[in-house]
């Protein structure tokens, strides 16, 4: 059953208006007619199957039939702050990330990002970010949207890590000693309810100076795994282990 998330202020009570790209998509694309079930996510987390009441070319209405008992957000909040990367290796990320449960996305500027985004176009990217999240939350089945944040610097986001309960960062040279600090370690000492913070860092990681302020103000550097990881497979690796920890081993979700 097809799943579209539906802003607020489109809901009167059990009555729903769905407009625009979603209402396309609807009559358009999946043809749908009067009768028709598809479910329904209001901005709150919650979702609903809900019945086509009437459509026309340009909206369709949609009435409440049953409210959906589901369990399918990561039982932490995981926000990834991203070392901005060269091409579109962002986009992967976010849509990736976004099916493996990230709640929030932060591109950070870092020492040894190659690329810079242009200031007078990140209104057109952060658009086209946030359509993708919206559709990677769609397709896997998220009762919420991750929230993706304009680019900040790392000072900045130091600043904004003491709203985390833990901060992690992939640190490329841990890879390499023997005396590492396991991320297995530090997975398996997060709770339910935790807020975490994992920055990871552009294609060539994090410099020295940046690595330093990380750890003076509370991140755990850590190595994923024995290999050196490319920067878009970083936060998926990461993403995935946490949920295998927390949802398989833990059976948080059935």
């Amino acid at each position: 059953m097809q799943r579209y998330f539906i802003p607020q202020i489109d809901w009167q009570g059990n009555e729903i208006s769905i407009k625009g790209d979603d209402a396309h998509h609807i009559i358009r694309v999946m043809r749908n007619q009067v009768g028709d079930q598809i479910i329904c996510n209001h901005q709150d987390g919650n979702a609903a199957i809900c019945e086509i009441t009437s459509l026309n070319q340009n909206i369709v209405h949609a009435a409440v039939i049953d409210w959906k008992a589901e369990t399918v957000e990561l039982p932490i909040a995981v926000t990834i702050a991203q070392g901005l990367p060269k091409g579109d290796k962002f986009d992967l990320i976010l849509q990736k990330g976004t099916e493996l449960g990230a709640s929030r996305f932060i591109p950070v500027k870092m020492d040894r990002s190659i690329v810079v985004w242009d200031g007078r176009k990140i209104e057109k990217k952060m658009a086209r970010f946030e359509k993708i999240v919206k559709e990677a939350s769609e397709q896997s089945h998220r009762n919420k949207i991750p929230e993706i944040v304009l680019p900040m610097t790392v000072a900045e986001l130091i600043h904004e890590s003491v709203n985390y309960d833990v901060k992690i960062f992939a640190y490329e040279e841990e890879a390499k000693v023997e005396a590492h600090q396991s991320f297995a370690g530090i997975v398996s000492r997060i709770v339910d309810n935790q807020k975490v913070l994992l920055c990871i860092g552009p294609e060539g990681g994090f410099s020295e100076q940046e690595a330093k302020k990380l750890k003076e103000n509370g991140f755990h550097a850590v190595r994923l795994g024995p290999r050196i990881l490319r920067t878009e497979t970083a936060s998926l690796y990461a993403l995935a282990s946490l949920s295998y920890h927390l949802e398989e081993i833990n059976g948080n979700h059935d």
